[in-house]
């Protein structure tokens, strides 16, 4: 309140409107101040000398530690008193009509103890202190009577302040002192629950006469405020409290599921209960729909009536019925019928999934309120992490968001917040899922060994791979004489497309061009001691996949252009290209960048990956109430069953995960996991490209990258169905123009056979291009595995002569080899495998009739039919 200064007296502020009081007033001054135990002729002789004084609002009318100039009497209006504290906040009293100001300090010759400033319109009597000392001598019982009336007084205020102690003690358990925050957000609900507040803090307390006492009583009515769990109503009806008049009081909160009745309605007249207590103040029952059955009659009565009657004791007779003045706010997960006809007013509050575009303000004051609370420096929210908590729901609302928002900003090394760190909880229930790690426990054991992946890597990996790199860069140069070159594309190639529907991207787990990365990490730290850089994370997401698109379209045309099937140095040199790209983003940044971003065959196996039949990912509950060490994300040492770890390589946690594309199934999140949260689920292959799969544009455009890469790998085939003959390939540029046209013109066809479906729709298409293509998914794996096929069953089993004719030695050995009719049974039986697997899954993806969905279904059969013209 700002409160002007003012001199002692009030003088300067308006003229003394006479002397002398008429019979009525002296009547109010024998009964409603102190002077009403003085003697009738004390009275009468103090009347006459009174002057009436108005005083404006806020301002000042007596000053602490100064000398009293007169008494004060307050005829009407309300005064404030306060004194101020160094240690603490000034204790304030409101002082209403009859308070007689300076007595003390005129009798005992001593300074004001309190500063009193007028909250409204005064009217104040003032006795003079020279006619005050005049009265004193003329009237020597005055003094005597005085000091008398001053004992009692000081005794009425020790008793006072024993029974405010004893309040204070008995209210100290359930007191609420402060709000800890305001209704955050611009959105429309946001801006409705901001209003309900200010019509609640706004309701008048409205007069309750009853039989119960003799004179009426004041009470404002109930408000019920209602929602779901973790919203913080609680919080609310401390907002409405603390910004209503009723500021002042004290306001308590119990839990109806414990409350007793003793508690709340005392015990006789031997031991009050809260209600008795809390006086004027307010009170908040919490969870009213957990009330005990017993206890809801009183409790509606109490909301209807303000009435209430305290358990008698044994043996006893029962108390009569009592009048409470407490404002009584009331928190329910749903609206009660009997509860809210007795309440005034009724808020509801929205849950958060009505209030996604508050999300970002929402995680934005958790996030800075924290970090302000551990003094470090102020994050923000990544897009990417903003897309994915608008699209969650939030079965725990406020309460849910806070706790993510705490283990995100714990967990978060950097100033951005990022999808990664993050608790996401599963969108859809657990369905159609085995645990292997639980139900083999063996293979438990083996993936928690050093065996997986380090002793296979540095054990094997890390010497076999230059062995393959300089046979091919040096040893003979055709499939047939050269064994890294059969094995790279009779054995690898095949061998990786047949895994992937079952280990999804485990081929990375044990990938040598990250090893040598790593490698070079920890060699380059030796050598030149430094921070490794974070993540450029905005950068990569926007444009690490068209780089890793274009990488991978360069490598097929090399390798159609320079016929890299059979040219082993140049294969070869196509090994060392990748092992670079990784080795180099290894020097530069931390863990796998190069892996999750920017790798070619990282990000065909990452796209493959969502067919595969197993998933790692973490037991959400344990992740949400247990967890509090993020080990399997940043790393740490060992702690309960978890392994000393370094983190993920690629930044990814099996809670945040939706999908296998960034798991690498390197199981360090196991290793270093104290809680046994991870798993390993077996599941119907592909399950999450139909239920919580987020498409992105890059990854269809590589998926349909690699649909023309059949058509690529069989380019004479194509030519000679096209043209009759293969002369167009004879010249570089002819080869390379046919090159190009057979690699992107099947994913432009795919993309106008989509325009033609919607065109065909109309407003009925209910899924885009981006969704619905990764319908062809099955269709290109498989058809890829057609294909290669042919080489790893002609020309694998040819693996012990070719290694001899590499060494110089004679090809001998056995040679194994598939009938040609076995292999294109085979082939055959791909590619229709993956023509009925497509239409499946687009009809499981489009969620609409075989009719709306026939354009696609049509294009599908279309490649289907010509690949088996080529490949077949």
């Amino acid at each position: 309140m700002d409160v002007s200064s003012h001199p002692t007296s009030p003088d300067d502020a308006a003229e003394s409107l006479g002397l002398g009081l008429s019979s009525e007033e002296i009547d109010w001054l024998r009964t409603e101040t102190i002077f009403r135990d003085l003697p009738l002729a004390l009275v009468e002789a103090i009347a006459p000398c009174l002057h009436k004084v108005p005083f404006a609002a806020n301002r000042r009318l007596i000053l602490e530690d100064t000398e009293p100039d007169a008494l004060y009497i307050l005829r009407s209006g309300q005064l404030e008193s306060y004194r101020t504290r160094r240690s603490s906040q000034a204790v304030t009293a409101e002082l209403h009509p009859g308070e007689v100001l300076h007595l003390q300090a005129l009798l005992l010759e001593k300074a004001a103890t309190k500063t009193v400033v007028s909250q409204t319109e005064c009217l104040l009597w003032k006795l003079e202190k020279s006619r005050f000392v005049q009265l004193a001598q003329e009237y020597p019982e005055l003094n005597e009577e005085l000091s008398k009336l001053l004992a009692t007084c000081l005794e009425d205020v020790s008793e006072q302040l024993a029974y405010e102690q004893e309040r204070q003690q008995a209210l100290r358990p359930y007191l609420l002192t402060r709000v800890e925050r305001g209704v955050v957000g611009r959105s429309r609900y946001a801006s409705r629950l901001r209003q309900n507040v200010r019509d609640a803090t706004s309701l008048e307390a409205v007069p309750i006469a009853t039989d119960i006492e003799e004179k009426s009583s004041e009470r404002r009515p109930p408000v019920l405020i209602f929602g779901e769990p973790g919203l913080n109503k609680d919080n609310l009806a401390a907002l409405i409290h603390f910004g209503s008049a009723n500021k002042k009081q004290p306001m308590v909160q119990v839990d109806c599921e414990s409350l007793r009745s003793q508690d709340l309605f005392g015990r006789g007249d031997s031991q009050p209960g809260l209600l008795e207590w809390l006086g004027a103040g307010t009170l908040l029952l919490n969870n009213i729909q957990d009330l005990d059955e017993q206890l809801k009659e009183p409790i509606l009565s109490l909301l209807a009536e303000g009435s209430y009657q305290p358990v008698a004791r044994e043996g006893e007779a029962p108390t009569e019925l009592r009048h409470s003045a407490a404002w009584i706010l009331v928190v329910a997960e749903k609206a009660l019928p009997e509860v809210a006809k007795r309440c005034a007013m009724q808020i509801k509050v929205p849950p958060l999934r009505l209030r996604k575009a508050d999300i970002e303000a929402l995680v934005t004051y958790f996030a800075q309120l924290l970090c302000r609370q551990r003094k470090r420096r102020k994050v923000k929210l990544d897009s990417a992490a903003l897309r994915r908590l608008q699209s969650y729901d939030f079965p725990g609302n406020l309460t849910e968001l806070e706790s993510m928002v705490e283990r995100a900003v714990n967990q978060s090394e950097g100033h951005i917040l990022t999808e990664e760190v993050f608790w996401a909880e599963e969108n859809e229930k657990r369905r159609f899922r085995f645990d292997l790690l639980q139900g083999y426990p063996t293979l438990r054991k083996f993936l928690l060994s050093p065996w997986w992946p380090d002793r296979i890597n540095y054990g094997f990996t890390l010497w076999f791979y230059p062995i393959v790199v300089a046979v091919l860069m040096w040893g003979p140069q055709t499939r047939d004489t050269n064994f890294a070159l059969n094995f790279f594309w009779a054995w690898w190639w095949p061998l990786v497309l047949i895994s992937f529907p079952f280990v999804g991207r485990l081929w990375c787990a044990v990938c040598p061009f990250m090893i040598y990365g790593e490698v070079a990490q920890k060699l380059s730290l030796i050598v030149w001691p430094r921070q490794l850089q974070g993540w450029p994370r905005t950068w990569a997401e926007r444009w690490g996949g068209w780089i890793l698109y274009a990488g991978f379209a360069l490598i097929l045309l090399w390798e159609e252009l320079w016929n890299l099937e059979n040219t082993a140095y140049l294969s070869g040199w196509l090994l060392l290209i990748i092992t670079a790209g990784a080795v180099v983003c290894s020097v530069l940044f931390e863990r796998r960048f190069w892996c999750r971003y920017l790798c070619p065959i990282g990000g065909m196996n990452g796209l493959f990956a969502k067919l595969s039949i197993v998933e790692l990912r973490a037991q959400q509950g344990i992740c949400s109430a247990t967890c509090n060490t993020y080990h399997c994300y940043k790393g740490g040492p060992a702690e309960g069953e978890g392994q000393e770890t370094g983190g993920c390589p690629i930044y990814s946690h099996p809670a945040q995960l939706s999908d296998n594309r960034n798991c690498v199934l390197c199981m360090t999140c196991l290793k270093a996991c104290p809680h046994k949260s991870v798993a390993l689920n077996l599941r119907p292959p592909g399950m999450e490209l139909w239920t919580t799969h987020q498409p992105t544009s890059y990854e269809v455009a590589l998926l349909l990258l690699l649909l023309g890469a059949v058509y690529l790998h069989r380019l004479p085939q194509l030519t000679t169905m096209v043209f009759g003959d293969t002369a167009l390939l004879e010249s570089f540029w002819g080869h390379a123009i046919a090159s190009i046209a057979a690699l992107f013109l099947p994913g432009a066809i795919a993309l106008l056979v989509d325009r033609i479906r919607v065109q065909f729709q109309g407003t009925g298409a209910t899924r885009d291009f981006l969704t619905l293509a990764y319908g062809y998914l099955p269709l290109v794996l498989l058809a890829s595995l057609s294909h290669y096929l042919l080489l790893g069953l002609s020309e694998g089993g040819q693996i012990i002569p070719v290694f001899w004719a590499t060494i110089g030695q004679p090809a001998v050995g056995l040679e194994l080899a598939a009938h040609p009719a076995v292999i294109a049974f085979l082939q055959g039986t791909s590619l229709l495998f993956g023509a009925g697997l497509s239409i499946i899954l687009t009809q499981k993806i489009g969620r609409q009739s075989w009719l709306k969905l026939m354009p696609q279904h049509s294009i599908t059969l279309g490649f289907t039919i010509l690949f088996w013209q080529l490949i077949v």
